[in-house]
């Protein structure tokens, strides 16, 4: 089933083209320019930009892949968790397409979506791993640090989840506090690569008690040492702001990959998933695989590009609940900024 998958839940508009596994074109367009001079996503502007750029990734994923609308079978789109000004964007281009083309549509929940990312392929590559399910799943992004166990592709049970700051948001959050910009995450991991992660011991948040995460309190202890020891208009190169980094990014890393430890422990789950915009983190990619392999697990994490938000995943989930008639949405189905995958 040839399958277009639109998202537009953040800041960024994308497309797909998606067939039995294998995601044929994908298209993204980030807003990172029109966003870094807040520091941050503004709503408004993501969505007006949406707005701009939807019909036109639309029709280049299907450029791209060679294929008409013609031969479409169904449209998956974006239907939450997400920015409500934003996801209406997407859905309501899609619910439009829809009626016009006659072609079913499903509403795919973001989240869930992450988590299958690593099950799909290019144009070319071997086949997607079968996974071998149950399987726990951390999905870490600027607005979810959760996880879940999968008992199949499309059944999901809550086992933590963040209860202040997800991960990513700390990431962005404490890159704002050290003067390094936005997006906050790729820049706390190029400082940290060059800094020592023991030259500030940072608390791990809730550690080793429950599956919840928690990290609020961990970007306060990094503010508290940033003016304690005056590292305010230090350059990149200063080797103490490079150790602030690199303890802050430690501690967040041991936390995420415990708790994915303890899931893997009590749930005996046959193998792990990692996902979302956090798992491109090299740091955190490294640990988990360690994790995994001396738990002799196999870890599943899609290639950097399909961490961040994208719309070949959405396809993919898209075409498994096309397959069984799932969320197949009609003119009046609304967004939802918040939706609990389970």
């Amino acid at each position: 089933m040839l399958v277009l998958g639109l998202e537009s839940s953040c800041d960024e508009t994308a497309a797909a083209l998606y067939e039995d596994g294998v995601v044929l074109a994908g298209v993204v367009r980030g807003q990172v320019d029109l966003h870094q001079r807040h520091g941050g996503v503004v709503p408004e502007l993501a969505s007006r930009a949406h707005l701009e750029a939807i019909d036109q990734v639309a029709a280049q994923a299907l450029d791209e892949a060679g294929r008409g609308l013609a031969e479409v079978k169904g449209l998956a789109v974006t239907q939450g968790p997400g920015l409500v000004g934003a996801l209406l964007v997407a859905l309501n281009f899609a619910k439009g397409l829809g009626l016009a083309a006659g072609l079913p549509v499903t509403g795919v929940n973001h989240v869930k979506a992450h988590a299958l990312a690593p099950f799909m392929a290019r144009p070319g590559d071997p086949p997607p791993p079968e996974p071998d399910f149950p399987l726990v799943a951390l999905v870490v992004s600027g607005g979810h640090s959760h996880l879940y166990l999968l008992t199949d592709h499309l059944t999901f049970s809550l086992l933590g989840r963040t209860r202040d700051d997800a991960a990513g948001e700390a990431f962005d959050k404490t890159a704002k506090l050290l003067g390094l910009g936005y997006p906050g995450g790729r820049a706390i991991e190029e400082l940290a690569a060059r800094g020592d992660p023991g030259a500030y011991r940072l608390p791990r948040p809730l550690w080793r008690e429950g599956l919840d995460f928690s990290f609020s309190g961990l970007k306060t202890q990094v503010l508290t040492i940033y003016n304690r020891d005056k590292l305010a208009g230090r350059s990149s190169d200063d080797p103490a702001l490079a150790g602030l980094a690199a303890g802050f990014q430690a501690a967040v890393v041991e936390v995420l990959v415990d708790k994915l430890r303890t899931a893997l422990e009590t749930t005996g789950a046959r193998g792990a998933v990692l996902a979302g915009g956090v798992a491109a983190n090299g740091a955190l990619r490294a640990a988990a695989l360690d994790m995994t392999r001396a738990a002799g697990r196999p870890l599943y994490v899609p290639p950097p590009a399909w961490c961040a938000d994208n719309a070949a995943m959405i396809a993919h989930l898209g075409a498994r609940q096309l397959a069984e008639g799932r969320n197949i949405l009609g003119l009046a189905d609304e967004a939802r900024p918040r939706w609990p995958v389970e």
